[in-house]
């Protein structure tokens, strides 16, 4: 009876561990070391917490062993769980220092304690590895759609049941408006999935702009095989969205595919999205182009751009205006999320008043400067002229092309230009030294007193200070020191290599290997900003070597 017994115990014990991996979708094996853990946690506090006690589940027939084990060392300072070499050899002959030798512990009975320890220690240990196992089979899955099933709605967050697994929709990743009820099904695309000592956390969205871009490929048989692309996407979740694809086959109309027969594609997804519109929009690799087509339904007349700074304007009708900006800005806010431009709207009449007051200000500039009549000054302006230096140092050949300028008119006009400038630079020299701006700068090439009283008042007062400057920080249009003065990027840029050339930061050879790398087709960029981040190091060491 006795036998019987125990063999039923062993039986069982299998088939316990069996029964947990199943409902937990986790190995046997797993659970059978966390069977053994257990048991090794009660042995410990029936034999002594201070030995070192192991126990084995034989995975066929269930026998659980137990064993102390104890490390052969040198010299002993825990008696538990070492032992010396001399005693060791006593035991087994051929001993050496750092073998363990296992000696068996008499089975034992679990009291009401050590088989609740056990049961602690095995359902913790079976948590984890369920943990261990959601986190595995999810994290792979970032960026796909899936259903599950509301399993309740805190706070406007939707707790979701995947199956083997909950997700967590925050209230800012609903739809807007969007009434959810417990034990329905949704739709969502998972975005992110964390480790966390609570288990791992699944996150879920239906607002992401990838959401859509993922329906779409599942309605549209064309973007799942690759033939359209999906460029962009912007949305205003639950009210309206922008989506600019393109065909990598010229015979394919990626707009028309996008939509479907009566609409019927287009019209599956904005039903899964409560309705929101969805503005398809074929992307074009001109970026003026791309910006027209992302501002549809609006109609554009002008587009002038600012790569510099990133920035568009646009020209539409008077008519236009509301239509290209939309309520609350929401057309032109998504078109510019679309093309990652910052766009600026303006009519035709305010286009033509700005445009109005820059000629006036110009002209007004060569009426103070040269002492002309509005008729001249306006002259200058409609030939392209905007600044005086152009006049002054411009090919006589080019003014004589002027109609009506003949070539007295010419010689006064340049002449008179000349005696300004040079004025201009004098007063500019005297209010240069009252700032303190260091003489050596004026040894740079392209640098005169004007723009050197426009560093002095920005504190760049040495040739030191000039050359830590970056060229944006001189040119930028909306804080350049410089900005005022028509100076190119690479003009700056050039002006600070020769101030650290001066200062012997650089020499000939390491400004050869910059302008090197301005021939590097695409890779132009990104070699001149490692040019002068190389640059900037040197001069760092060189300044710390001082």
């Amino acid at each position: 009876m006795m036998a019987t017994a125990v063999s039923a115990n062993r039986l069982e014990l299998l088939q316990i561990a069996d029964a947990v991996a199943r409902e937990k979708s986790i190995d046997r094996d797993i659970v059978l070391e966390a069977m053994e853990e257990a048991i090794q946690k009660a042995a410990r506090s029936r034999y002594g917490v201070e030995n070192e006690i192991r126990a084995q589940i034989d995975k066929k027939t269930g026998d659980i062993r137990l064993f102390r084990v104890i490390q052969v060392v040198e010299e002993v300072e825990e008696p538990a769980t070492q032992i010396s070499l001399e005693e060791a050899r006593l035991d087994k002959e051929d001993a050496e220092i750092g073998d363990f030798l296992a000696s068996p512990l008499p089975p034992m009975d679990f009291g009401r304690i050590a088989a609740q320890t056990a049961k602690q220690v095995i359902v913790q240990k079976v948590r984890d590895a369920e943990r261990e196992r959601q986190y595995n089979e999810f994290k792979d899955k970032v960026g796909e759609v899936i259903t599950g099933v509301v399993k309740r709605v805190e706070y406007g967050n939707v707790i979701v049941d995947l199956g083997r697994a909950e997700a967590v929709m925050r209230r800012d990743q609903v739809i807007p408006r969007e009434h959810i009820r417990n034990n329905e099904r949704i739709r969502g695309i998972i975005y992110d999935v964390r480790r966390e000592n609570r288990g791992p956390q699944i996150f879920m969205s239906r607002t992401k702009p990838d959401y859509m871009a993922a329906l779409f490929a599942q309605e549209v048989p064309e973007i799942y095989d690759n033939v359209i692309e999906i460029l962009s996407v912007a949305r205003d979740p639950g009210s309206r969205a922008k989506i600019a694809v393109n065909a990598n086959d010229a015979s394919i109309d990626p707009v028309g595919a996008c939509v479907g027969m009566r609409g019927s594609r287009v019209q599956a997804v904005v039903n899964e999205l409560q309705g929101e519109k969805i503005d398809i929009i074929q992307w074009n690799p001109d970026v003026a182009s791309f910006i027209v087509n992302a501002l549809a339904p609006a109609i554009v007349t002008k587009v002038v751009m600012d790569e510099e700074r990133n920035r568009v304007e646009v020209v539409v009708p008077d008519d236009n205006l509301s239509l290209a900006i939309g309520r609350r800005g929401q057309n032109v806010r998504l078109a510019s999320q679309l093309t990652g431009w910052t766009i600026d709207i303006m009519t035709e009449a305010q286009e033509s008043e700005r445009r109005q007051e820059e000629f006036m200000a110009m002209s007004n500039r060569f009426i103070e400067a040269l002492d002309v009549d509005d008729t001249l000054a306006h002259l200058l302006v409609a030939e392209g002229f905007t600044e005086v230096e152009e006049v002054a140092y411009v090919a006589a050949e080019e003014l004589l092309g002027v109609e009506g300028f003949e070539e007295e008119l010419v010689s006064e006009l340049q002449r008179r230009a000349t005696d300004y400038l040079e004025r201009a630079n004098r007063e500019a020299d005297d209010k240069r030294r009252e700032l303190g701006v260091s003489d050596e700068l004026l040894d740079v090439e392209g640098l005169n007193p004007r723009m050197l009283v426009a560093l002095g008042e920005e504190e760049v007062k040495t040739l030191e200070d000039f050359a830590y400057c970056a060229a944006d920080e001189l040119t930028s249009k909306e804080d350049g020191i410089l900005r005022s003065f028509s100076l190119s990027e690479e003009d700056a840029s050039q002006m600070i290599m020769s101030a650290r050339m001066a200062l012997g930061w650089l020499d000939e050879a390491d400004l050869a290997e910059g302008d090197a790398t301005k021939e590097g087709g695409d890779a132009e960029g990104e070699e001149a900003v490692e040019a002068e981040t190389a640059t900037e190091e040197a001069a760092e060491e060189a300044v710390s070597k001082e």
